[in-house]
Order: structure tokens, then sequence, then C-alpha cells
């Protein structure tokens, strides 16, 4: 298992130093200098907020939780890691590189963040920074910080993903798979939001700063919060819905799954089936040749049509959709690129120069707007809520008579409904990586 996974990073380094090199010729600069990061310390006090390691800098080695790395890539010679290893009686260190990827990296240790500067470039003058520290990137001498031109390049190729991401990505749902699984059983066991936020950690064995994102754990009319994070020690009343939207990391790379249960087989059980119907019929629209807004407008019909078969709405499913009401139901987008990152880059570009592809003026949330080719990798997740603040906002216009508010006052009590996947675009089919493994 080892050596086949060695030979797949060997291939996706091979990759990233092709795109270095011809970024590098593009630009007229000589190598890029990407800096993990530092820790940020907390205001008044002596701890530091939770490390995240620069997308950039992880793109290249799976080292996420260390600041004060350095990496020196040219595209040509062997890439050069610096590597901060402290002694440190307060904290555990990191351990010395030695895994599947050290041995493709010409690797040196410092102990002090201040002892890079004298491995990094004398001359700077084509050197490019890439990280977040400007103020100490101009203190090392630095003048060409994160250059429009080289992320532009960069971010548009991220959304081509190597044979290693996408083996990355398949374990990281793996991962998330097993918390999901956990979740739920606590759900069914009558489990408070944060009983069931401690069985998902268990599970997937990452803690809440090691996971991509803050779980979202909604029971009742919580799932119509759609960043809902509050995780509420008190159990309810009673269980009528669960929405879950967590994810897990795998060599910095992230699954994000969204499921909901509801706690009988009811009426809202029924819609969950309907929308997960939605969900499927939305994987397999995803086509290399077509771009990621038809998906999304193609959700608001089917969205409309489930409206109307369930009564929420008396109109057709097309006066639904040109009305706008479909909006008010379902606001957000219908999904975004995958990777290093939850919300990945890229999204909005039609070409490696940048040029921006805006949503449409009536989407303004939906978060990718790219042409859909092979090796991308994307989440589907349709919803259907029953948000307070935009049903009160629709009651006060002339459309709200179309609304069958009986019916959807009965559902408040529910929150919501999002099902969400993540799925590989491949030429000649669509590999969805939740559904492979067994998630229903």
């Amino acid at each position: 298992m080892r050596p086949a996974y060695q030979a797949l990073y060997a291939a996706h380094l091979f990759e990233l130093q092709q795109r270095t090199k011809a970024v590098l010729a593009r630009e007229s600069l000589d190598a890029l200098v990407i800096h993990s990061g530092q820790a940020k310390r907390q205001f008044l006090d002596d701890m530091d907020y939770p490390f995240k390691a620069n997308p950039l800098f992880k793109a290249w080695l799976p080292v996420v939780d260390n600041p004060h790395c350095w990496l020196i890539v040219d595209g040509v010679n062997k890439p050069k890691l610096v590597f901060y290893l402290p002694v440190d009686f307060w904290h555990k260190v990191p351990d010395a590189p030695n895994d599947f990827w050290s041995g493709f990296f010409d690797i040196q240790l410092i102990d002090k963040p201040t002892k890079v500067e004298s491995l990094l470039p004398y001359d700077k003058a084509n050197v490019a920074y890439l990280g977040e520290q400007l103020e100490l990137a101009r203190a090392l001498g630095f003048s060409q910080l994160n250059p429009e031109g080289v992320l532009s390049y960069l971010h548009y190729f991220r959304g081509y993903k190597t044979d290693y991401e996408l083996a990355c990505m398949r374990e990281a749902n793996r991962i998330a798979v097993e918390g999901h699984r956990a979740a739920e059983a606590c759900f069914r066991n009558g489990g408070s939001e944060f009983d069931i936020q401690l069985a998902y950690l268990a599970a997937v064995q990452q803690g809440e700063n090691e996971v991509p994102y803050g779980n979202i754990i909604a029971l009742n009319e919580n799932a119509a919060i759609l960043h809902y994070t509050v995780l509420s020690r008190q159990k309810p009343a009673q269980h009528h819905s669960f929405l879950i939207d967590a994810g897990a990391s795998f060599h910095g790379y992230a699954a994000d799954i969204t499921r909901t249960y509801s706690a009988r087989d009811d009426e809202f059980q029924a819609l969950i089936h309907s929308i997960n119907a939605v969900q499927l019929a939305l994987v397999d629209t995803l086509k290399p040749g077509i771009k990621y807004t038809e998906v999304h407008l193609k959700s608001h019909e089917l969205i409309a049509q489930v409206l109307a078969d369930f009564d929420f709405v008396q109109l057709s499913p097309q006066a639904i959709v040109e009305s706008g009401l479909s909006r008010t139901f379902y606001p957000h987008g219908i999904g975004h690129h995958l990777g290093l990152q939850v919300h990945d880059v890229g999204g909005f570009m039609a070409d490696e120069r940048g040029t921006h592809v805006a949503a449409p003026e009536d989407h303004p949330f939906l978060r990718c707007t790219r042409l859909i080719e092979p090796r991308q990798v994307f989440t589907i997740e349709p919803g259907l809520y029953f948000i307070d603040s935009l049903l009160a906002d629709l009651k006060a216009t002339e459309q709200g008579k179309y609304i069958n508010w009986r019916k959807v006052d009965a559902f408040r009590q529910f929150g919501g409904i999002r099902i969400e996947d993540n799925v590989i675009v491949h030429r000649e089919r669509n590999e969805n990586m939740t559904r492979d493994l067994g998630l229903a």
C-alpha cells in the first residue's frame, strides 16, 4: 500500500513542479517562497488561536499543524523545506520529518523562527513570497508579495486534482462517513446536539480543530439556521429532525458531507426522500463542458417541483422559479469546489489569468460558476428550509398569497433539509465518493 501511495505522491509533486515552472516563466520570476504561516496570539493572553497552515503550503506536503515552515521551489530543483523544530519543554514539538513525503525534499531544520533568514534566497528581487505575514516578508527583504498573476495561475489549476489528491479526498470521505453513522445513531438514541458532536468526533478520531470546519449539528428548528454551530447541551423535549453538516480531514484535504433525518416515518421523512432524489438527479447533471451555474439553476427547477408536490406553494413549478419564490425556501448555492479548503479556490475563474465569472444576479450566494471539467471535485447540496426571517419577508409581499401557510407553519418545527455528497467528475462518469461508501 505504501509504495503505491508514494508513487501517487511522486506524480503529484511532479505536477506541482510543472505548474511552478510554467508560472515562473510567465511571470518572469526565479522562485516561489511559500510560508506555512505563524501562530496568532490571543489578545491579552499567553495562548495562541488554533493554527491553520497556508493552503498554498500544504498543497506540497501534508504538514498542516506546524508554523514557521518555509518552502523554496523553482520547478526544476529539488524543493527545499525549512522545517521548524523548536526546543520546547512546555509543548509537544513536531517530529523530525520522516514520513513518506520527506525524501522528496531538501530539508533544513531550524529551532527558532528567526533562523530562516540565512536559508532563504539572498537576492529576492525575482522571488515571490506566498503567504499571510506580509510585514514579516517585507522585513526579510521580499518585494513581490502574493503576486496576482501567480495566485491566479495556481488557484485555477488547483481545480484539477491529481491522483494523490483524489486518494486523500476518498480517505477523508471514508473517515467522515464513519462519523455520520455514529451521529445518526446518537440522534436515534435521543442525544443532544453536544452529545452528537462528541459521538461524531470520537468516530472520526479528530478534534474540533482538526476537522476542516465547525460541524453543523442541528436538531429540530435549528436546522433552519444554515451555519448553526451552537451545539446545545440541552436535549429538546421531543426530537423531530436532525441535520448534520460535518466533514473530516486527511493530509490537509477535506470531506464535506450533509445528511438530514426525521425522528419518525412521517411526511417530513417523505420530504427528505424527495430532496434525496433531487440531489441524486443533480449529481447526474455534472458533466464536462457545462457550467456549474447550469446545475444550480436546474436545482431550483427541481426544488420548485417539490414545493408544488407537497403543497407548500400553490403555483406551478415554472411559476415558482420565475417568481423567485424558490429562493425563499432554498437561499444558498448548489455547492462549491472541494479540496485543500472546504470552499476551494478557483470557482469563479474562466482561465488561468483569473478572469472572473460572477454568479447570476438573482443567485448571489452561488460559490462556483466555472466550466465543469474532468478531475474537478464538487459538492452537490440542495436544500429546502423553513427560515422564519425569509418567510416573514415573503408574507409581507403580494406573493405571500401563494403560500400554504398552514402547511408551512406545521413544518417549522423540522427546520429544514440539506443533503450533500462529494463528487469527482471523470471524463466518462461521475464518482460519488460519499455514496460509494454506502452512506444513504
